[in-house]
């Protein structure tokens, strides 16, 4: 189980998606290790900006995803949210076709705060984009 709160399978987090940007965009998760998340998202005109080219704002659509995920998982939602705070990342490659796959993996785990890496590969294994998300930990209000 590792950081996570409860044992999860990736179809049980992609049904969560439906009517979301996540559905709409083809983002899927397809591994849940025991301290990480794996997602890939299609190429594809949902995807491209206007040169056919990964559009940066969907890479980033992909990496909260992962950490708002992330995040949930390792909260008890009955009394605790999670929000993002703050999120950055660097675009280093182009991408035209295919898929790319994002892994996110936690760097600071506290009461308050989340702080998670997301790393953004190419079908060749190339760092395409590297992201890192905020996630303020908030009491539930009832």
């Amino acid at each position: 189980m590792g950081i996570w709160r409860t044992e999860i399978t990736p179809d049980q987090i992609n049904q969560l998606a439906p009517r979301t940007i996540v559905e709409r965009i083809g983002i899927e998760f397809v591994e849940v290790g025991p301290d990480y998340l794996k997602a890939r998202m299609p190429v594809d005109d949902r995807t491209v900006q206007p040169t056919r080219i990964l559009h940066g704002g969907a890479s980033v659509v992909l990496a909260e995803t992962l950490g708002s995920v992330a995040a949930y998982l390792c909260i008890d939602p009955a009394h605790k949210s999670a929000v993002g705070l703050d999120i950055n990342a660097n675009h280093v490659r182009s991408v035209r076709e295919g898929h790319v796959t994002g892994k996110v993996t936690p760097i600071h785990l506290g009461q308050a705060t989340h702080v998670w890496q997301i790393r953004i590969l190419d079908a060749h294994a190339r760092l395409v984009c590297i992201a890192r998300i905020t996630m303020a930990i908030l009491d539930q209000k009832h």
